[in-house]
């Protein structure tokens, strides 16, 4: 890879890690169900007037949307805004690769192999590790609650490799604005619209300031920049640097909020990193190719990696094709052909040229 092009594979993870401390300030100045509302519409519009129709079918469009936008985000806002740490929240996410394999296994017919296994392992080991040390440190409700949302995180890749999205951001635009609504609903019915309404008319520069990193810096900017990358390398050589995002988002979250990381901690980071990164580079066998998958705003590593290319522009968290995806080319139209004249008998398919 370029240099500048590596400099901007890791800008990228270091806004995603970032993104959890935005999403703890913006916690602060609105109930999570109303944030994450607020996120999908600001990230949905304008944009959604510019990137054309959606490329696939509509039930894959609204199905991520419900998946991804609604259960995985509603869960993790939720979660932090019970207490679960921003940069514990960053690292635990990841473990949404392992989620992946084990949905595509059983969905897409997907063995996984034995480096596979072996990651898979290793990152239920960090998971129990972060698990301990949450529960002597912090409410275990909050961390089963992300843990939930890495789950959601895995069907909805599931889910984008089954539609195979040509444009990757096109086809988040249009997911972002299926949320938008369902979750609105779910504020007004939880949080209430009191708190709602006072959440608004208290809106001040630092409210639109995160509404506006957590939709416009990561979701547009990081997901078109990470799509960028993988259109023109392998994804086996994007998708590693994703695994610096909970770096990122630990590092951050102890600089800018004042978290304490506990050996335990630490520990389980080592773990669960590893884990992922076995689970998420190691070739999986099976009678499905693996296809693209959503990359999420908060990380890239949204499921295990092939070792052949694809076509197409992968998605996801999103969460990749193990080779470029080929750019597409414009198809010139073909020239009508000749009317033939009265005597002239017309082709058959017999007597027809083959085409090839």
């Amino acid at each position: 890879m370029r240099t500048t092009h590596i400099a901007l594979a890791v800008l990228v993870t270091a806004v995603w890690g970032v993104n959890f401390v935005v999403i703890e300030v913006g916690l602060g100045h609105f109930p999570p169900l109303l944030f994450s509302t607020l996120r999908f519409l600001a990230a949905a519009l304008p944009a959604i007037f510019f990137v054309g129709r959606p490329k696939v079918a509509w039930k894959w469009v609204i199905g991520v949307g419900l998946v991804l936008g609604v259960a995985k985000f509603g869960l993790l806002f939720v979660g932090m805004d019970q207490g679960m740490p921003a940069g514990l929240s960053s690292l635990v996410l990841q473990i949404q690769a392992v989620f992946t394999a084990l949905f595509a296994a059983v969905a897409l017919g997907e063995r996984p192999g034995r480096v596979r296994l072996l990651g898979m392992a290793v990152a239920l080991a960090g998971i129990a590790v972060a698990a301990v040390d949450e529960g002597t440190s912090g409410p275990l409700l909050a961390f089963t609650l992300v843990i939930a949302a890495a789950a959601c995180w895995g069907v909805s890749n599931v889910l984008t490799r089954k539609a195979s999205p040509p444009d990757a951001l096109n086809f988040m635009v249009w997911v972002s604005a299926v949320p938008v609504l369902p979750l609105l609903g779910l504020s007004l019915l939880f949080e209430g619209p009191d708190a709602d309404l006072a959440a608004l008319r208290a809106l001040d520069g630092t409210g639109i300031a995160v509404i506006l990193y957590v939709a416009w810096v990561t979701t547009v900017f990081g997901f078109g920049a990470w799509g960028f990358l993988l259109r023109r390398y392998p994804a086996s050589s994007v998708a590693p640097f994703s695994l610096l995002v909970p770096v990122f988002g630990m590092s951050s979250a102890a600089l800018l909020l004042s978290e304490s990381v506990s050996p335990l901690r630490w520990c389980a980071a080592a773990l669960l990193v590893g884990g992922v990164a076995l689970t998420s580079l190691s070739r999986a066998g099976g009678p499905t190719p693996p296809l693209p998958t959503a990359l999420s705003t908060e990380s890239a590593v949204a499921e295990p990696l092939p070792d052949e290319p694809v076509s197409g522009e992968p998605i996801p968290a999103a969460s990749a094709a193990a080779g470029p995806a080929p750019v597409p080319v414009p198809v010139e139209p073909t020239p009508a052909r000749p009317t033939p004249a009265a005597n002239t008998p017309p082709l058959t398919p017999e007597s027809s040229p083959t085409r090839t």
